[in-house]
């Protein structure tokens, strides 16, 4: 059987000429400023890779199409599109298109289209909603040099010059889970964090560290990729259990990773919460269907879509709509797996 070739990106043919993919993009749309030199190499390089721009989609975009196209940036380095246990992206996902569909616009789910493996036709989309956009996320570069409206929730982590985000208050959010802990007797809290350069992982990571440089505790950090899973989660417990002076409180960014810790320290024969007490940082079937559930931040996917939907189509239709009122940060809901506040 022959094998399927995989159609050459925007991103492939920058690499290969050595430019970003605003320079491309600039290239082949005619905006913007680029040397006769540069256009030659882009073009060149496009011509040796077999590119072709996307004429269909730029020609829709000309004109209002009414979608909305939405990036779950997460998903991209997880296991799977639907990953196990985990519901916060089918929540957003789900409201983010229903608060689309109040406005007249229509949502399309899509994986960032620098890479083949998105549909040509998301270029031709109104406006982007992307979730935890990387550090120098290549697609915020590629809509900032096109022009195209977006929206992140969550801050491009190495990107001071766009404002088109939302602040979740990731920080904020990691203090009151360490204070909950901090209430409840623990005095020596660990961190499993994921390995996505986001502004969720690095933000919290931030937080913990001031948090425990304040109280003079030994910074404890496990890091384990996100589709690791449950697995990571117990590997990372064993990293930290295995130490001479072993938390007495881990709080885990993903619930997976928490299954997992809750797991392995029942194993080791420890009791959750009296010895060991455990906190997911975005709450999910892991969390809620563990024995026992495990506390967690239930980060408002709901409401988030619905915030960032209402931004992005007042920029779309140059109106000033009423925002959904409410915090962006998350909600603690507490349960068995930490005890209760000794103050």
């Amino acid at each position: 059987m022959t094998e399927k070739r995989s159609r050459p990106t925007i991103a492939d043919v920058a690499r290969h000429a050595g430019v970003s993919t605003t320079t491309v993009s600039h290239t082949f749309s005619g905006k913007g400023v680029v040397a006769t030199a540069t256009r030659e190499r882009v073009r060149s390089a496009a011509k040796s890779l077999g590119y072709r721009p996307d004429v269909v989609a730029r020609s829709l975009r000309s004109n209002r199409l009414g979608v909305i196209a939405l990036v779950l940036r997460p998903l991209e380095t997880l296991d799977s599109s639907l990953p196990e246990g985990v519901d916060y992206f089918l929540r957003f996902a789900g409201s983010a298109a229903l608060a689309a569909m109040d406005f007249g616009y229509g949502l399309m789910l899509v994986s960032d289209p620098t890479r083949d493996e998105s549909p040509a036709a998301a270029l031709a989309c109104d406006g982007f909603l992307i979730t935890e956009p990387v550090t120098n996320d290549p697609l915020i570069e590629m809509l900032l040099g096109e022009g195209v409206p977006f929206l992140s929730v969550g801050k491009d982590p190495a990107r001071a010059a766009y404002d088109a985000w939302l602040d979740t208050d990731t920080e904020l959010m990691t203090d009151r889970v360490l204070r909950h802990l901090e209430d409840a007797g623990a005095t020596r809290v660990a961190l499993v964090a994921g390995t996505d350069p986001n502004s969720w992982n690095l933000g919290a990571e931030a937080a913990y560290r001031a948090w425990a440089a304040t109280r003079g505790q030994d910074a404890r950090v496990a890091i384990r990729p996100e589709t690791t899973g449950e697995a990571g989660g117990r590997d990372a417990a064993d990293e930290l259990f295995d130490r001479s002076d072993p938390p007495d409180a881990v709080y885990c960014l993903t619930g997976r990773h928490a299954a997992g810790v809750l797991a392995r320290v029942r194993e080791r024969g420890l009791d959750v919460p009296g010895d060991v007490q455990i906190v997911g940082g975005s709450d999910s079937e892991h969390t809620r269907s563990a024995v026992p559930p495990i506390t967690s931040v239930d980060l408002q996917p709901e409401h988030l879509a619905r915030v960032a939907v209402t931004l992005l189509v007042n920029r779309l239709d140059n109106l000033d709509r009423p925002v959904p009122p409410g915090h962006l940060h998350g909600r603690l809901v507490v349960r068995g797996s930490t005890r209760t506040s000794r103050r």
